[in-house]
């Protein structure tokens, strides 16, 4: 394929996902003070598994960590995973700044996904009585797709980190959509324009501050994780994924890598591709 016909399709990708109108939630609670720190809620509308309390969904959004991009443009994949019977909550958090398109703050982006986990199993059992925060499971497109790898991994951060925590959160598991799971990598491919350094506060930063926010460098976890990516990603090449894989299985774990044949970036959150179905099919296998 050549490269015009590769940018093309992917275009095209990009367009269908976002062709969907936005979903609006169930219900909305705020985890802080911040106008970003918000889940929304959808309430399960299907059956999933064998039956029961319905399980939790926590989903993160990507775009590169910067502000443009919000939970809005993820809600419909939220609404297609709850009418798979999942109950989902979709947590925004703060990214760059309007003004200069710079991807995340520091230390603000990861306070924020910490306060969401934390939040998390008190808002579900007021919020969606129907569903069971025990049996929870994470999943995040891009940067929220390192966001979610990151957030199953607080436990073996380095000590001194605020974002520590003294145990495994309590989760099913974790997949990863097309995440940017490895910064070295990432780095060097400059994946999303250097949004990985810009992430961590630019080039002085850098060295700093990988060891607390890389999730390849922060490994093995002890939860189960898969990540899901098209072998045709323009925006987080395969080679990202293959990379956090090769890490995990040298620290002594096995992640799951599921690669689907021509498929981009963005039908992994788009209803209307067959890829979406597969990464419901995923969590799934997870949740129960």
């Amino acid at each position: 394929m050549t490269d015009d016909v590769a940018a093309a399709r992917a275009a095209a990708e990009e367009k269908s996902a976002f062709s969907h109108e936005p979903v609006g939630p169930d219900a909305t609670a705020a985890y802080g003070d911040h106008p970003d720190q918000v889940i929304d809620f959808y309430a399960p509308r299907g059956e999933a598994g064998p039956g029961g309390p319905a399980p939790v969904v926590l989903v993160l959004h990507g775009g590169a960590w910067r502000a443009p991009y919000d939970r809005r443009h993820i809600s419909p994949f939220a609404d297609f995973l709850a009418r798979r019977g999942f109950a989902v909550a979709s947590a925004e958090y703060r990214c760059g700044g309007d003004e200069d398109s710079l991807a995340g703050r520091w230390p603000d982006t990861f306070d924020d996904v910490a306060a969401a986990l934390d939040a998390l199993p008190a808002l579900v059992r007021e919020l969606l009585p129907q569903a069971d925060p025990r049996r929870t499971v994470l999943t995040g497109h891009s940067a929220g797709g390192h966001l979610a790898l990151w957030g199953a991994a607080r436990h073996v951060l380095p000590a001194g980190s605020p974002w520590r925590t003294g145990g495994p959160a309590d989760l099913r598991g974790v997949v990863a959509l097309a995440p940017i799971a490895d910064f070295a990598v990432a780095d060097k491919l400059d994946v999303c324009g250097g949004a990985v350094r810009q992430l961590l506060g630019g080039d002085e930063h850098f060295a700093e501050r990988q060891p607390y926010a890389d999730p390849a460098l922060l490994l093995p976890t002890g939860i189960a994780t898969t990540l899901v990516q098209g072998r045709a990603d323009l925006d987080v090449p395969q080679m990202v994924a293959e990379s956090y894989a090769e890490a995990a299985a040298k620290a002594g774990e096995m992640v799951g890598v599921t690669l689907l044949e021509d498929v981009g970036h963005f039908p992994l959150i788009d209803p209307a591709a067959d890829a979406c179905a597969v990464v419901a099919e995923e969590i799934e296998q997870l949740a129960w």
